[in-house]
């Protein structure tokens, strides 16, 4: 069975003048329309879609990639607002996600974005938005260990550092005081789990931790070089803020990946800064 707010691989099974008919492997159908085809399309063709409800409720595919699908976070805006709810543009053509009443937390405002969290509704199967995470995230049953990269959304600010949705279904913190770099909310990365506590709160760092973290550190300071003339005015008396903007980097991490490059032979460090000689 075909469902509303997720990606599938189906197989061209029929041509009408409305578009493709695409089937799945137990022969159910859905309609890409016309806008999403060519001429060349044919019969045993194979399509990559994401499927959901148009207008007038039906089912349909379309080969557009939404911002988000069921089971996962976004920062989407508000396009418009009516008495049953908000539309937020999800990213395909003609058709907005809805954020019903009931699923709104605060206030709502047309023009501003939300991080939201889409899943499908159990009454019209229809895929629909809410803003009161609470209820599909948590940290009841941890499925990521220390040291795990991890995909992350800054869901919140608060005064020692930012929530974060981590991998679409548990809640994290990055700490203000291990920020070298600017973040917002709505910002989507990797980062990399710290610690996690008895109590199951999740630690996350931007950065890697180790000898891993000095590799791409390392990696990342040549390429800065690379791009700013084979030179930067930063060396060991640099001070950590002006470190931290050139680079993104803590001043520790810094002075790591030069030692690195150093011992590579790939720069020299002056008075006036750092080189890339080779």
């Amino acid at each position: 069975m075909l469902k509303a707010g997720r990606n599938y691989t189906l197989t061209v099974s029929r041509i009408s003048e409305f578009g493709l008919y695409l089937e799945d492997a137990e022969h159910n159908e859905v309609l890409l329309p016309n806008r999403y085809t060519s001429l060349t399309d044919k019969v045993g063709d194979v399509k990559e879609v994401f499927v959901y409800h148009d207008s007038e409720d039906r089912l349909v595919a379309t080969t557009e990639t939404p911002t988000i699908r069921v089971g996962e976070v976004a920062f989407l805006k508000v396009v418009d607002k009516t008495v049953h709810g908000a539309f937020l543009d999800w990213g395909l053509h003609g058709k907005d996600l809805f954020l019903p009443n009931r699923n709104q937390q605060g206030g709502i405002f047309a023009g501003h974005s939300y991080v939201v969290y889409a899943y499908e509704d159990n009454i019209t199967g229809r895929c629909v938005a809410t803003n009161k995470l609470k209820n599909f995230i948590d940290n009841l049953d941890i499925t990521v260990k220390v040291r795990d990269e991890v995909d992350i959304l800054v869901a919140s600010e608060s005064p020692i550092g930012f929530r974060v949705v981590i991998n679409n279904r548990h809640w994290g913190m990055i700490y203000r005081n291990q920020l070298f770099r600017r973040v917002e909310i709505g910002d989507r990365m990797k980062g990399y789990v710290t610690r996690i506590t008895e109590d199951n709160r999740i630690d996350v760092s931007l950065q890697q931790q180790g000898f891993k973290q000095v590799q791409d550190s390392a990696a990342t300071l040549r390429e800065l070089l690379e791009a700013n003339g084979r030179f930067l005015p930063l060396n060991d008396s640099s001070d950590p803020q002006e470190v931290a903007r050139m680079t993104q980097m803590s001043k520790k991490v810094f002075k790591r990946s030069v030692g690195m490059l150093l011992k590579s032979g790939e720069v020299e460090m002056t008075d006036e800064g750092i080189k890339l000689i080779r």
